[in-house]
């Protein structure tokens, strides 16, 4: 039994040897690191304000730097802004030659620091930034860390909201090319030079959601750019948008569709149904006014024209030639009643003539009866005489081929009055011409898509 308890404090007294040697090298390798760090970063051997050397340590060369970021988050893509809003991680990376250190056997693999103002730091700067800022929730969302060979990353993690300048001429059939760029404040290419890193420099979230675009694809470039001060390091990211037609269809389109064949209702209805006509014109006017003020109201004030102008111009065009068509309705039924009016008195008179005139005749037959002789009608007839010639022209006009009748003017001829004429007319023009203006747009702005997607 005793040895038995030997055995158990020896073996306890050994795993306490081991862990205080443990925490013991824990505590060197963690003072060694300071060593290291006290060592590149010492007050009086290292100077943040003086750029690294260029490749291999030449002093001449510019000093290079790779970039790359990972897009976390696209919040919103405003039309009337012409801006959109991006949450991204954006890392750096470059060499300084002064940092590099002893990785003590390889158990040191980097230094991780969180204050950027303790190495230099590229003057990069998104040059089409409106608003930025960066995250501090719970801690700075950045680091630095220092390998040993004297590469240097650099990370961060920012939201920016950034200018994207659209043409909306194919709006809301188009497709929107957003660009962030990043550029040099102050160094020119002669000491700093941007360059993507390779392979895959820009990576996006697997599910990015936008309510109203999809992210098609990205282009990483650079856009060097000239100035009297010198050549400034750039490079860009462009993302393609393409804008999601299902909500317009729902929300613009088919509404478009129904006022404008709501206002054909009127053509089936009672040319002398005055009040329900004009309310029904003036209802799908006001309501389609409307509706083409509040598209509008979502949209800068451009100075071309949009797809989406043509459409609404075309619906209210229309609704407004529907209620134009019931006053020339209106019109002509009035003109039909003056002229039937007018017809029968024409009428009226002419019967009393007639009664007149036959009066007048009886009497003068009775005056001259005792007096009257009859004449005898020659048996043959002269070439100039009157009869004869309605006889001959009789003969020609039977003797002409018959002519084909009109099928429209045949239809057109079931109804008596000309406002009945023009409803009858307007329920099939209108349509005809809407299918035929829908064939075009579709057909035109579609094509214009496709022709823009191959560029």
């Amino acid at each position: 039994m005793c040895s038995g308890h030997y055995i158990w404090a020896i073996f306890f007294f050994a795993s306490l040897c081991s862990a205080s040697l443990a925490n013991n090298a824990k505590i060197n390798f963690r003072e060694k690191e300071k060593k290291v760090l006290d060592q590149i970063l010492g007050a009086g051997k290292y100077d943040a304000r003086i750029r690294p050397s260029g490749i291999n340590g030449t002093e001449n060369a510019p000093t290079l730097v790779y970039v790359n970021m990972f897009l976390r988050s696209i919040s919103k893509i405003d039309d009337y802004k012409m801006e959109y809003s991006v949450q991204l991680t954006f890392r750096e990376q470059w060499t300084d030659e002064r940092l590099k250190f002893d990785d003590i056997q390889g158990r040191l693999k980097y230094l991780t620091l969180t204050e950027a103002n303790r190495v230099w730091m590229p003057d990069l700067f998104f040059s089409n930034e409106k608003e930025g800022h960066f995250h501090n929730i719970i801690m700075p969302n950045v680091y630095i860390r220092i390998f040993p060979n004297g590469s240097v990353l650099y990370s961060i993690r920012i939201s920016l909201t950034l200018a994207c300048p659209m043409n909306l001429k194919l709006y809301p059939l188009d497709r929107q090319i957003c660009s962030l760029r990043m550029a040099s404040y102050g160094w020119t290419t002669n000491d700093l030079v941007f360059l993507w890193k390779e392979g895959d420099p820009v990576q996006v979230v697997k599910n990015l959601h936008l309510p109203r675009f999809t992210l098609e694809k990205f282009l990483t470039d650079y856009c060097n750019s000239k100035t009297n001060t010198g050549e400034y390091s750039c490079l860009k990211v462009d993302l393609l948008f393409k804008r999601e037609f299902s909500y317009y269809l729902i929300q613009i389109y088919i509404p478009c569709c129904m006022l404008v064949i709501v206002s054909w209702v009127s053509f089936w209805l009672d040319q002398g149904a005055v009040p329900a006509r004009v309310s029904l014109g003036v209802t799908t006017l006001l309501t389609m006014a409307t509706q083409t003020s509040g598209i509008n109201a979502s949209l800068p004030p451009v100075s071309y024209t949009k797809a989406i102008d043509v459409w609404t111009g075309v619906c209210l065009t229309f609704v407004f030639g529907a209620l134009l068509e019931f006053a020339l309705v209106n019109y002509a039924s009035r003109s039909g009643l003056n002229k039937a009016n007018i017809h029968k008195e024409n009428l009226k008179k002419k019967r009393r003539d007639l009664e007149q005139a036959s009066l007048d005749a009886a009497s003068d037959l009775l005056d001259t009866d005792s007096n009257a002789t009859f004449a005898m009608k020659p048996l043959v007839r002269h070439p100039g005489d009157p009869l004869a010639l309605e006889k001959l022209r009789q003969c020609e006009v039977h003797m002409q081929p018959p002519k084909r009748p009109n099928c429209c003017k045949t239809w057109l001829s079931k109804f008596p009055t000309r406002s009945k004429r023009i409803d009858v007319i307007s329920r099939i023009t209108f349509p005809l011409v809407f299918a035929l203006f829908n064939l075009v747009y579709w057909s035109t702005y579609l094509f214009r898509e496709e022709e823009d997607e191959t560029f």
